[in-house]
């Protein structure tokens, strides 16, 4: 039986308490666990992603619980916990980075399917390290994230696939790349680990459709262990406005979702992490939508377990 603790207390019928969609939870082994990691060290322009997990969590609350791919509601028979969050300590960066592997490494000793809440896409390289093992990473993201190093900081935000890949990814997926600098550009198109679909591409009104079938046809090809990880900012910075770091002409919500169903339906993908959230002060909509991508995470999931 897991000894981790449940993030909030136990909540009854009326209450909701801080469990990710306000369901409430029991002391069996879990199936799929919720992890905040509300770090935020390097942003370099939206502030306020260390605030964004919790808010997702609240968030959550509000999402229906029927998923059209279980044709049920959840938890649909799975046991989900929602876990303490990560609690900050570290003097240095590299403190910090090195104190969010080993609560990492915490999530996958029991063997769970974890999901981390973030935080700025920093927390990526820390998450990669702690899987131990060779490791394809698929990543839906507005930033290619391939920089060397941003303002002097290699472990930048903005160098968060770079960072993953010397921390021991094998292989990186990419699409609703649509902000990049020339380095980036060179890396994408010389490092054959690499494989870019970028977003002018993917919505072009003419060969968007082609663009697309070839996406899901790779990524639903892809063998071994597979992690996840969603910027938000890779949807259309309509759907997610209070990003930190907004870009137009994104993903639609459902490139995201077809993305999800397809890539976990069809592959071992062992973890996902949902990042950059930072809450909207009026609508909520950009928590909202994180929400609604980490429950739909959830939902597949358990899906492919059945």
């Amino acid at each position: 039986m897991s000894t981790l603790p449940s993030m909030f207390e136990r909540m009854d019928d009326d209450a909701i308490l801080g469990n990710f969609l306000g369901l409430p939870e029991n002391e069996n082994v879990p199936d799929i666990i919720i992890a905040s990691i509300p770090y935020e060290l390097t942003t370099s322009y939206g502030q306020g992603t260390e605030k964004g997990p919790a808010a997702c969590i609240e968030a959550s609350t509000q999402v229906e619980l029927y998923d059209d791919l279980l044709k049920e509601d959840l938890p649909a028979g799975a046991n989900l916990r929602t876990v303490e969050p990560w609690d900050g300590l570290g003097n240095s960066l590299s403190e910090q980075l090195e104190s969010i592997k080993k609560y990492a490494k915490v999530q996958y000793s029991t063997n769970a399917f974890p999901i981390f809440l973030g935080g700025e896409h920093g927390i990526l390289p820390p998450i990669i390290e702690a899987i131990e093992s060779p490791v394809t990473i698929v990543q839906i993201d507005a930033h290619a994230d391939l920089r060397d190093e941003l303002d002097g900081e290699p472990f930048s935000h903005a160098c968060a696939a770079a960072r993953a890949l010397d921390a021991g990814a094998i292989q990186l997926y990419q699409i609703g790349i649509r902000a990049y600098s020339k380095e980036e550009l060179e890396k994408i198109n010389s490092d054959n680990r690499i494989k870019t679909w970028f977003s002018r591409d993917i919505m072009s009104p003419c060969a968007g459709e082609k663009y697309w079938n070839e996406w899901i046809s790779e990524i639903t090809k892809i063998s071994g262990p597979i992690h996840l990880t969603i910027d938000i900012d890779g949807l259309d910075g309509l759907l997610v406005p209070s990003t930190g770091t907004p870009v137009p002409g994104g993903l639609s919500y459902w490139h995201a979702i077809e993305t999800i169903e397809k890539l976990i339906m069809n592959c071992n993908v062992i973890s996902a992490d949902v990042n950059e959230i930072v809450p909207q002060k009026d609508s909520k909509l950009t928590e909202f939508t994180a929400a609604m991508l980490v429950t739909k995470i959830i939902a597949t999931k358990i899906n492919s377990m059945k």
